[in-house]
């Protein structure tokens, strides 16, 4: 897709005046928070902008200068061979600002509700559960985000039949979005003695976090009940009714946590965990709304979507939706190695945007 100079002037144009605008001494502090949130989504945009231009105006610059006939010989071959590195060098610039200019989710920048529960395979889905939930602790650790967990089921072998966090940090929506979805295990568990191969699998979803004021709830659409906390015994379970169940009436969601002591603290976080899944559900009705929305090639978020096989004999990770195999399991599952991967949807994504802007130009 072509960027005209005007549009690359308007981008530039704007960065320059928010800029100016922040250094302004009279700016109210609510302004100056508004004008630093636009001048941090803008300067990347005109970074990729300003390349495309510098690019365009070498490239003139030297075909004005071959042009004429009075150019010396040895000139105009080295401009010549300056110009094929340029034209080289252009679509791919081109490219990067496109992508700069496709249309953002609005909760890409959100820290994020990451939810794996255990699916088929018993105590082998739970302990894979677990691993995947060690994965995004890793890989939250390589991205400086801050991963808490909010409730967790622990399951008698180890793992989890259910875990809950709560991801905080930079662009975290963005990144672990595409996570949603069937996860499949193929191993041989460590309690199976002749060998065979098992196939369990686990669910994962990643919900964005709204803020208070992204979500009203009516006190009077809320059920709370309080009860003592039920567990496997020993130190951590409550002696008090502390435990705090949550049905929000006119959706049906029920939000349970017990881990903390406090009513208060367990109170907190079952409604931050409601917040999430009511925020969710309002995005996934406007976006459904909107033709062709969720239907980028990287699939749709369906958390009934078989998304990706974890496979041990072969120590192999396939995505399913990109066909991306990768023999790297070990790597992956320790977290770094899930970048790559993560990357891959995204860049994907991406092509699939830039595609659909194309087909519509």
């Amino acid at each position: 897709m072509h960027i005209s100079a005007e549009r690359i002037a308007q981008i530039e144009a704007r960065k320059d005046e928010v800029q100016a605008s922040m250094t302004r001494s009279d700016l109210a502090p609510e302004t100056f928070v508004r004008l630093s949130k636009e001048y941090a989504e803008i300067e990347p945009v005109a970074r990729a902008a300003a390349e495309l231009r510098r690019l365009r105006q070498e490239l003139s610059a030297l075909e004005t200068m071959t042009s004429g006939e009075e150019a010396d010989p040895a000139m105009r071959e080295m401009a010549q061979e300056e110009m094929q590195i340029l034209r080289g060098q252009l679509p791919e610039a081109e490219r990067a600002l496109a992508i700069q200019l496709l249309p953002r989710d609005a909760a890409d920048a959100r820290p994020a509700m990451l939810e794996i529960r255990a699916g088929t395979g018993g105590d082998e889905a739970a302990l894979f559960a677990g691993d995947l939930f060690r994965m995004y602790q890793r890989y939250a650790d390589t991205q400086g985000w801050k991963m808490e967990m909010m409730s967790a089921n622990a399951s008698e072998q180890g793992g989890f039949k259910e875990v809950v966090a709560s991801v905080n940090g930079a662009g975290v929506f963005a990144k672990l979005k595409f996570e949603s979805g069937v996860h499949r295990v193929q191993r041989v568990p460590a309690t199976e003695s002749g060998g065979r191969i098992h196939t369990s699998a686990a669910t994962v979803a990643v919900l964005p976090e709204p803020e208070e004021v992204d979500v009203q709830i009516a006190d009077a659409d809320l059920k709370i009940d309080i009860y003592r906390a039920s567990g496997a015994g020993g130190q951590h379970v409550n002696t008090t009714d502390s435990a705090v169940r949550i049905t929000h009436l006119p959706s049906g969601i029920v939000v349970t946590q017990q881990d903390e002591r406090s009513q208060h603290k367990n109170k907190a976080k079952a409604m931050q965990v409601l917040r999430a899944r009511l925020y969710e559900a309002e995005r996934e009705r406007s976006q459904s709304e909107q033709a062709g929305a969720r239907k980028a090639m990287v699939g749709s978020g369906d958390r009934s979507e078989r998304i990706r096989t974890y496979n041990f004999p072969q120590g192999r990770v396939t995505d399913h939706r990109i066909n991306l195999t990768l023999h790297r399991l070990p790597e992956i599952l320790e977290g770094p190695g899930l970048s790559e991967v993560i990357d891959a949807l995204i860049a994907e994504d991406e092509a699939a945007r830039l595609a659909q802007l194309d087909g519509v130009g």
